[in-house]
């Protein structure tokens, strides 16, 4: 690892120091370095990353879910989807880099896979406009997933923006309107639809992707109306800007976590991390991400398209339901 948040910098000192004995044991002038303290430091580690992950704060969550070293949604492609075929474009405008989209195989079933790419360099973050789709990223994936539909084949999405972009340009070609026409067309579809938020899932950005038959979270993703900072700004400013100690204080009162959404039963389930997050394993998250659409297509490519359309209304139906139990 090359990148460490603030609330992991005493593992960063202990795996520094493991990674230095090993690089000495190697060295044939300093063979007389014992295997059994590399070992000791390794378990030492690994009881410092259990005891350091398992007790996270909502904000911390937080920038574990923007790491810039996590799995983006072309890394999970690369490793996990054969025969990928990317599909560009709108029929309106032009093409979006800030949402990908395309047909391949995963686990052997044909599929579209749709999702956010923020980019890894700045320079591909610039050009993917860090995640952020204009409307004609999201009317691509629309025009994707209608084109899925023709042929009968089920749609993935990966769910990975701070929101949708709010600049002067996307406003006027319409960027409201192309997200609610996806909440609108996407609910009907009658294909099986899996959504899974792999990092963020911000605001009206992240909505747009995520009407489905599933929506999964990974253990160190959030979900939410708006980021903390925008809420901190809203609710807590101080001389016109937010106070950073608000950031944790507005993440709490989001309840954004995978399991806050599942408490809420918002998600139908949380797709568990390597120790220490995505990014420490790569190829063990991307196994784990193709199971779980696996085992859930197993279920819904079975389901009358009839049937999958009013379950799918059903189950958004209900998400912010009120229950009163006393009196008024």
């Amino acid at each position: 690892m090359s990148h460490y948040l603030e609330f992991e910098r005493p593992l960063e000192d202990l795996e520094n120091r493991i990674e230095a004995l090993r690089r000495l044991s190697t060295n044939e002038m300093e063979s007389d370095i014992e295997p059994d303290e590399v070992n000791r430091l390794e378990k030492k580690a690994k009881e410092l990353r259990s005891e350091i992950f398992s007790g996270l704060t909502r904000w911390q969550k937080t920038l574990m879910a923007r790491h810039p070293e996590r799995p983006y949604t072309l890394d999970y492609i690369n490793m996990i989807v054969k025969d990928f075929v990317e599909l560009h474009g709108d029929r309106r405008f032009g093409d979006d880099p800030a949402i990908v989209g395309g047909i391949g195989r995963i686990s052997g079933i044909s599929m579209f896979i749709i999702g956010h790419q923020k980019g890894r360099s700045m320079k591909e973050r610039i050009f993917r406009n860090f995640g952020q789709s204009n409307p004609e990223g999201y009317r691509k994936a629309l025009r994707l997933m209608k084109l899925a539909e023709r042929f009968k084949k089920p749609v993935v999405t990966f769910i990975d923006t701070s929101g949708a972009f709010p600049g002067i340009g996307a406003e006027e070609r319409g960027q409201a309107e192309a997200i609610a026409t996806n909440l609108m067309e996407i609910s009907r579809l009658k294909i099986p639809i899996i959504a899974i938020v792999i990092g963020e899932g911000g605001s009206g950005g992240a909505l747009a992707l995520s009407v489905g038959d599933r929506l999964y979270m990974l253990e160190h993703s959030i979900y939410s109306v708006i980021s903390p900072e925008g809420c901190a700004a809203i609710l807590w400013k101080k001389g016109g800007e937010p106070v950073t100690d608000n950031f944790s204080r507005a993440a709490d009162a989001l309840k954004l976590t995978a399991n806050d959404l599942k408490a809420f039963k918002i998600i139908d389930g949380i797709i568990s991390e390597p120790p220490g997050g995505a990014h420490r394993d790569p190829k063990a998250m991307a196994k784990r991400i193709a199971d779980y659409i696996t085992k859930a297509l197993d279920v819904l490519q079975e389901t009358d398209p009839v049937k999958l359309i009013e379950e799918r209304y059903r189950r958004l139906r209900k998400i912010g339901s009120l229950t009163q139990t006393g009196p008024q």
